[in-house]
């Protein structure tokens, strides 16, 4: 283990007893046979189940269908993404040369599987409880500082409505790019609305997820510029 390795079990508060799991759940699978596919798909079941006793005990007036949405928001790709730039991941991620400079290391479909398997691998080197801390400790501020209503509505199904409501065309959706092989593909979907001249993309392990991300991304983009005699006010 490097001082790499030491700083980022620091951040993660959980120090490997297995550290085969921590270097496994850091591969790539372009790095070769001992890849992090299978910590991911743990990991992604254990951070889900994570995540829901967590939201079970910030919001105890909630129901089930605002527990989902919430918890859809904090596990989603740009989410994991966040967190994975968080613990520096792109500075200890394991690759091929090609995928390296093709950008891998900063990609947000990659440094998002690394987190899960990280989660799969805290779970099988200490079991649930290890693994739940770890959880609270990359999401337990933004769960605190989260309300349940603030994702009533899916990034998709907001856009179009804020945008009927001031007369202006829904948005239109298309492919840029698939990449990975066709059991591991990403996608990268443009969300555009041509009238105003503005589009964003985002990426995701699903055409749908993809389209999300890059609705949300324009419609963060068209609230901030929403301003009081703005132009796009009606």
């Amino acid at each position: 283990m490097d001082t790499r390795h030491d700083a980022l079990q620091q951040r993660l508060g959980h120090r490997f007893e297995r550290t085969g799991l921590l270097t496994r759940a850091l591969t790539h699978r372009s790095w070769g046979a001992d890849h992090n596919e299978r910590l991911e798909f743990l990991g992604d079941s254990v951070l889900n189940c994570a995540v829901s006793a967590l939201l079970y005990e910030r919001f105890s007036g909630s129901d089930e269908g605002d527990l989902t949405r919430v918890r859809a928001h904090l596990v989603r790709e740009d989410s994991l993404h966040r967190v994975a730039l968080t613990l520096g991941l792109p500075e200890v991620l394991r690759m091929s040369e090609g995928e390296m400079r093709g950008g891998g290391a900063q990609r947000p479909s990659i440094l998002a599987d690394a987190v899960e398997a990280l989660i799969g691998a805290i779970f099988l080197d200490g079991g649930y409880e290890p693994a739940l801390a770890a959880v609270r400790r990359l999401f337990g501020e933004v769960i605190a500082a989260t309300e349940a209503d603030a994702w009533t509505k899916d990034a998709k199904t907001e856009l179009q409505e804020w945008l009927q409501a001031r007369r202006l065309p829904v948005p239109a959706y298309r492919i840029v790019a698939t990449r990975g092989e066709k059991h591991a593909q990403t996608f990268e979907v443009e969300c555009a609305v041509a009238t105003l001249g503005l589009a964003e993309r985002g990426e995701g392990r699903s055409r749908r997820t993809a389209e999300q991300e890059a609705a949300r991304r324009l419609l963060e983009g068209l609230k901030a510029d929403d301003k009081p005699g703005g132009p796009l006010r009606s």
